[in-house]
């Protein structure tokens, strides 16, 4: 039976025994039994306050809703908004209510996703308040083995890449904070509930455990796994599939030729994906309405596919094929371009982009980050 930290967490009862814990935590924060993780502390603990990333602490706001502080109704647990306008850090005030601030979110092993970077905050502002941390850890459902993409650049830093990480970066929740800890000099007191059962070679189906979905455009393995790649449609005027059944799965537009494309992306020969062409009708973001045409990325292989190489290799092919392509404007005055904070560089938006000799940058930047992160590793 693969554990994570939540099943654990009688084992460790004596660093919870006593303190005020205030939970920052998602629909993923469930045990093995399905249980929450906030019904688990409220009852057997002292549960003062929950801190709401984006989603909500119970799933139920849409990606890129603010959350407003509310009571959970099920507990009468004041719930504090990590994901507001003007910030998404714990304020003094929400730490003054708590002695301890514990995290449960299921990751996805991808840069992009930014309940990685609401638990980066917590660690800072713990640090800085001196109030311990615990991450009750997960497991990374893209294992933890393989890495992929590039690293992160100084000075395109955002909400979807707050820390120097490759893109499909092969660490646990756990190990993410541990290593931002040690790097960035922070000297937090942070506790790490580790997972049990796991090595870094499984992937999620070879755990036995149910697929939660992680947000609601994340419904399938199958998606997380596609996701690293994929993710980069939705710095470009193509439908990432949002407003379908299948999200980062189904990429289009109504420009777009499906059979063409999928005909230029089958003769690559990328492993353990075949491309089928596709129509969808997005019922909300991108395209909301409209007939889109493109393509649908069928997994065959789980270990053999690259998604990172997948979607760069996908997005400069419809780039090369069609001229109504676009990578979209700032979404703020003097930004940068979506694409580029997604990219963590430039490199999407360069006049001229050789490939192969980008891809081949990129597993370089991947093998330096493979040896960078080892020391960090908690599970063999």
């Amino acid at each position: 039976m693969i554990r994570n930290g939540i099943d654990n967490i009688d084992a460790y009862a004596d660093l919870f025994r006593g303190r005020r814990l205030g939970l920052i935590t998602a629909p993923t924060g469930l045990n093995a039994e399905f249980r929450s993780t906030i019904d688990i502390l409220h009852e057997k603990f002292h549960l003062a306050a929950m801190f709401s990333p984006e989603h909500g602490v119970r799933g139920d706001l849409a990606a890129g809703a603010l959350v407003d502080t509310y009571e959970d109704p099920a507990t009468g647990v004041p719930v504090y908004s990590l994901y507001r306008k003007d910030s998404k850090r714990l304020t003094p005030e929400m730490l003054d209510a708590v002695d301890m601030v514990v995290y449960d979110i299921q990751d996805v092993g991808a840069r992009y996703y930014t309940f990685i970077y609401t638990m980066l905050y917590a660690l800072e502002d713990c640090a800085r308040a001196g109030k311990p941390l615990v991450v009750l850890d997960r497991i990374n459902p893209l294992n933890g083995v393989t890495v992929e993409g590039n690293v992160l650049k100084e000075g395109f830093t955002s909400f979807v890449g707050n820390y120097p990480l490759a893109v499909r970066y092969g660490l646990t929740a756990g190990e993410v904070a541990i290593m931002a800890n040690s790097e960035m000099n922070l000297n937090a007191e942070l506790h790490v509930v580790p997972c049990e059962g796991w090595n870094r070679k499984m992937t999620f189906p070879e755990t036995g455990r149910a697929w939660i979905p992680p947000s609601m455009g994340i419904p399938r393995f199958h998606t997380a796994l596609l996701y690293p790649g994929t993710c980069l449609f939705e710095g470009t005027n193509l439908s990432e599939g949002r407003g379908t059944t299948a999200p980062f799965e189904l990429i289009g537009a109504p420009f777009v030729d499906a059979e063409l494309l999928a005909k230029e992306m089958n003769a690559k020969g990328l492993p353990g994906v075949y491309f089928r062409p596709s129509y969808f009708k997005p019922t909300f973001s991108k395209h909301e309405g409209e007939l889109c045409r493109g393509v649908y990325a069928h997994v065959l292989d789980e270990r053999a596919l690259r998604p990172v190489e997948l979607g760069v290799e996908l997005l400069f092919t419809v780039k090369k094929l069609f001229a109504e392509f676009v990578f979209l404007p700032p979404v703020k005055e003097n930004g940068r371009p979506f694409i580029d904070l997604l990219c963590g560089d430039q490199a999407y938006r360069a006049e001229s982009v050789d490939v192969p000799a980008l891809l081949e940058q990129f597993r370089e930047e991947s093998r330096s980050f493979e040896v960078r992160k080892a020391q960090f590793h908690l599970y063999e």
